[in-house]
């Protein structure tokens, strides 16, 4: 239905734009996307994990290096770290893009979280895997 006043309202996106339903940094929706999968992928590490650690309480420190040690919790371990600071970095930067506005301010932000994210899952991966290597 024509509009009766003749107005024509102008969008500043491009067709091609509007085709791909993409923003204009051209990865909105995969990160919208990527922040859902990680976040459903860490309900049930996190259950899993939170349910580990009620079952290790008052174990003696050997029990839990042996636990910590085998294959399959070690492996959960490293999926459980890599994805909580994949979805933390994501979440945080986020957070940025939305609510700061001063661009240097902003960017320095983004690159102290992704380093901060990267050295603290590095840190935690050398830890589990000193636990599977000497276990």
């Amino acid at each position: 239905m024509p509009d009766p006043k003749g107005l024509k309202i102008e969008t500043m996106r491009s067709t091609l734009s509007r085709a791909r339903g993409l923003g204009a940094a051209n990865t909105g929706v995969q990160e919208w996307w990527m922040q859902r999968l990680t976040s459903l992928a860490l309900i049930p590490l996190t259950l899993w994990f939170v349910f580990s650690l009620v079952q290790l309480t008052g174990a003696p420190y050997a029990v839990v290096h042996a636990w910590a040690g085998t294959p399959i919790h070690a492996t959960l371990l490293l999926a459980l770290i890599a994805i909580t600071f994949q979805h933390m970095r994501m979440g945080v930067q986020t957070i940025a893009e939305d609510y700061i506005h001063g661009t240097t301010v902003r960017l320095t932000l983004t690159l102290a979280v992704k380093a901060a994210s990267l050295l603290l899952a590095l840190a935690a991966t050398i830890a589990v895997l000193k636990l599977a290597i000497a276990g």
